[in-house]
C-alpha cells in the first residue's frame, strides 16, 4: 500500500513578514538539548489488541525520505509494539546510519526498534523538526552515540542530552514552508515515475507471462560468467583515491554513480576484476529494507577505474541469451522479484541473497530479436521514467543541501 496524498502540513500559516525574515541568519538561535525540544512518547501496543491497524517496521520506511510509503497490519507481527499519532516522528534507533526517519500521516503502532518522537511546539515547530533530524549533524551525531556493534542502538537516555542550535519560531516557520516546498516536489516526481512504470511493468508481464512460446532458464545457463560478489576494502583515515559504489546506487534499474560515490585507498591488482564495465548487471545482495534486496541496475555511465562493493553481486549474461536492458527490465520486475525475495535469508535484521540464489533464478529468455524489438517499444516511456527519478534525486540532493547548510 501506498500514501500517495500531498505532503505539505496543512497546519503550516505563512507569516505575513516572511520577506523579512532573515533565512541563513543565526543571530537568534538558542542551543538546546534534544530532551528540551522534543519527547520520546515511550507509548506501548500489543499486536493482539491492534488486529486490524496499520503497522509500520523499519523496513517499512525508505532512507532518506520523510515518508511511509507502505505498510503492514498488526496481525502480521507478533511482540510488544510502540503506538503513534498523526504527525509524530518514526526514527529507527536501531542502525542509524541507515537514516530512516519519516512523519506519520495517520495513527497506528510501528517496531520497538523505532523511537516516536513528538515536538514541544512551545519550542520546535512539529514541522520543522524532521529537518532538524535529517540533517548530517543529526544523524552524524545519532550514529556516534549508539552502543552494540552487530545491530547498534541509540538509547533516548543519551539522544536527549545531546545539544543542537534552534531558530526563533518565526525563521523555523519560513525554513518548513521552502524545505516542505521541496519535498513536494519530490514527492510528485516519485509518483508521476511510479505511474510511468506502472505502465512499463503492465506492458512486460504482458510481454512475459502472457506467451507460452517463450524458453524459461536457470541463471546459470544464461550467464557469461558466474555472480561474484564485490570487494569492500577496510575503512581508511584518508579520503583514498579509488572510486567505489555505495549499494544507494542501485536506482530506478540503473546504476547511478552520482551521489553514490565513495573513495578508497586500494592497489590496483586488488579491485581490478571488481572495477566495471558498461553493460554490467549489478544486484543488491543486502539491504535492511526486505524489498530492495535483490533489486538490479544496469551500468552505464562510471568514473574510470570505479569498483563495487560486496552488497553487490555482478551478472554478465551470454550475448546470445539475454541483452542486458532486458535482462534488467525483468529482473525487478514484480513477479521475478518476488520469486527471488523468498530465497532471501533474514539475519539481523539484514535481508540477502547469494550467488547459488541467482543461479537457481529463473528468466523468461525469448529469442534476441523479440527482447530488442520490446526494448525498442519501451524505450520512451523507460526514459520518461527515469527522467522522472533523476529529477526525484536532484530534489532530495537539494533538500539535502539546503538543510545542512542550515544545521551545519
Amino acid at each position: 500500500m501506498k500514501s500517495v496524498s500531498s505532503v505539505v502540513p496543512t497546519s503550516l500559516k505563512p507569516n505575513p513578514a516572511w520577506a523579512k525574515l532573515p533565512l541563513f541568519d543565526r543571530t537568534g538561535w538558542k542551543r538546546m538539548a534534544f530532551g528540551e525540544l522534543a519527547e520520546s512518547t515511550g507509548e506501548r501496543a500489543e499486536p493482539k489488541d491492534a488486529q486490524e491497524e496499520i503497522y509500520v517496521g523499519l523496513e517499512h520506511l525508505d532512507p532518506h525520505c520523510l515518508h511511509i510509503r507502505r505498510w503492514g497490519k498488526g496481525s502480521d507481527v507478533i511482540g510488544g509494539k510502540l503506538r503513534f499519532r498523526k504527525g509524530d516522528i518514526i526514527f529507527g534507533k536501531r542502525r542509524a546510519y541507515q537514516r530512516k526517519l519519516a512523519v506519520a500521516e495517520f495513527g497506528g503502532i510501528c517496531s520497538a526498534h523505532a523511537m516516536v518522537i513528538r515536538a514541544r511546539p512551545d519550542k520546535v515547530l512539529p514541522e520543522f523538526l524532521p529537518f532538524l533530524m535529517m540533517s548530517d549533524r543529526f544523524m552524524n551525531r545519532a550514529v556516534e552515540i549508539s552502543v552494540g556493534s552487530l545491530s547498534p542502538t541509540i538509547n533516548w537516555t543519551t539522544l536527549k542530552l545531546e545539544t543542537f542550535d534552534l531558530p526563533p519560531l518565526d525563521q523555523q516557520r519560513r525554513i518548513a514552508e521552502i524545505l516542505w516546498a521541496v519535498d513536494e516536489v519530490v514527492t510528485k516526481t516519485f509518483v508521476a515515475a511510479e505511474n510511468v512504470n506502472t505502465v512499463v511493468e503492465a506492458e512486460l508481464n504482458k510481454f512475459l507471462y502472457q506467451s507460452s512460446r517463450w524458453r524459461v532458464a536457470d541463471c546459470r545457463e544464461l550467464l557469461a560468467e558466474g555472480p561474484r560478489n564485490g570487494f569492500s576494502p577496510p575503512a581508511s583515515p584518508n579520503s583514498g583515491r579509488v572510486p567505489t559504489l555505495s549499494i544507494s546506487a542501485i536506482r530506478g534499474g540503473k546504476v547511478v554513480p552520482t551521489g553514490s560515490l565513495k573513495y578508497a585507498d586500494v592497489q590496483d591488482d586488488a579491485v581490478n576484476q571488481f572495477r566495471l564495465r558498461r553493460n554490467d548487471i549489478l544486484v543488491v545482495r543486502g539491504n535492511g529494507n526486505r524489498l530492495l534486496c535483490g533489486r538490479a541496475g544496469i551500468v552505464e555511465d562510471f568514473p574510470d577505474g570505479c569498483f563495487y562493493p560486496d552488497l553487490l553481486i555482478r551478472l554478465r549474461f551470454r550475448d546470445d541469451a539475454l541483452l542486458s536492458e532486458f535482462a534488467v527490465m525483468q529482473w525487478n520486475e514484480r513477479i521475478c522479484h518476488t520469486r527471488l525475495l523468498k530465497k532471501a535469508k533474514s539475519s539481523n535484521g539484514i535481508s540477502k541473497i547469494n550467488g547459488q540464489d541467482i543461479q537457481s533464478h529463473q528468466l523468461v529468455a525469448p529469442p534476441i530479436k523479440e527482447q530488442s524489438e520490446f526494448l525498442r517499444q519501451m524505450a520512451e516511456k523507460n526514459s520518461i521514467a527515469f527522467g522522472f527519478d533523476r529529477a526525484a534525486n536532484d530534489a532530495e540532493k537539494l533538500q539535502s543541501t539546503l538543510v545542512n547548510i542550515l544545521f551545519q
